[in-house]
């Protein structure tokens, strides 16, 4: 009779563990559930996007009950696309993609609600390392800088011309190598130089075949460079959403602004298997150095403004757009309690 009672104890606690088990798993699912799916449209994969990639590794989108599925488009016109065709939530590309959607007169265009670089991120790379580099070496080369009406292709060209060159007759721009073969390229063709984002940069210099010059960021200065956006029509449907986005990308920013280029680097390793952690500490640190994230994800009138007469400069601007409707700021204020 003891032993009976003490197997049905037993029995008993078996039955109790599993339905505790059965909850459990339950509530993990229900909890899975309540995350919202963002498609998240990059516009390249870089090291100079760290605070996105930070806020996902450390679970800042989460806390948010937020979950990315992130994919890599190459190129703005292509996160453009890509957004206004459904295909993705939000974009992550240059603002200069909104203010040519809003020119052509679309209704339902972009609005970009939060920054996240404020100047350019990619790095002069030569075929040759002299003693000492100077833009004039340019003069009767060929360079690969991107696509043309892109914001890397316009910050170099104006950057060019900021150095003293005329972009026209003082050298060749081969604008017709798309974003994500630029590297393949440089290296197969005659060009003599190329603008690159991290880590590609630094992995064409540890392959010896390229050697970084020079910072396009840091020689030409802040530009709002890549920025959140969505069209008005999701933004309207989803402002909690998009707030709470907004939370979780200044938490990555505030994070990876306050840690080391290691701590950094040991965070985002999982978004670049193909690079070590040696590496990617050398990058971080180098976009520590030229200053690279927003502290505050506003995107400031002064900021569009220059951007704006860049594209200008560059011809890829006739009329240019109102700022109060192309940039939605409500956010980002909201965030830091504005």
């Amino acid at each position: 009779m003891k032993k009976l009672g003490i197997m049905l104890m037993c029995a008993l606690m078996m039955v109790s563990f599993t339905a505790c088990g059965g909850s459990a798993t339950s509530d993990t699912k229900e909890a899975e559930k309540k995350l919202d799916k963002v498609r998240l449209g990059e516009v390249t994969h870089s090291v100079f996007y760290a605070p996105q990639y930070a806020a996902i590794s450390l679970g800042f989108f989460a806390d948010e009950g937020i979950e990315i599925e992130l994919s890599n488009l190459g190129g703005a016109d292509k996160v453009m696309s890509a957004l206004l065709s459904n295909q993705i939530d939000i974009g992550f590309c240059g603002p200069e993609a909104s203010i040519y959607v809003y020119n052509e007169g679309r209704e339902d265009y972009p609005e970009v609600f939060a920054q996240m670089t404020k100047r350019d991120g990619s790095f002069l790379v030569g075929k040759e390392k002299p003693d000492t580099f100077d833009w004039n070496q340019l003069k009767g080369k060929t360079v690969i800088p991107g696509r043309k009406g892109g914001v890397p292709y316009m910050t170099f060209e104006y950057l060019l011309k900021e150095k003293g060159l005329d972009p026209a007759n003082d050298l060749k721009l081969d604008d017709s190598i798309q974003f994500s073969l630029m590297a393949g390229a440089f290296s197969g063709s005659d060009a003599e130089y190329v603008t690159l984002f991290e880590p590609t940069a630094s992995m064409i210099e540890q392959e010896n075949k390229g050697y970084i010059l020079a910072s396009i960021g840091q020689e030409s200065g802040e530009i709002p460079y890549t920025a959140y956006c969505a069209k008005k029509s999701y933004i309207g449907k989803n402002e909690d959403l998009v707030q709470r986005f907004t939370n979780a990308i200044y938490k990555g920013l505030k994070w990876v602004n306050e840690n080391s280029a290691e701590e950094v680097a040991k965070v985002i390793a999982d978004s670049f298997p193909d690079s070590d952690v040696t590496l990617l500490t050398t990058v971080v640190q180098r976009y520590k150095d030229i200053d690279s994230w927003k502290v505050e994800p506003v995107l400031e009138q002064t900021a569009f403004d220059k951007l704006q007469t860049v594209m200008e400069s560059a011809g890829e601007l006739s009329t240019k757009a109102p700022y109060d409707k192309v940039v939605n700021n409500k956010f980002a204020n909201a965030v830091l309690g504005k």
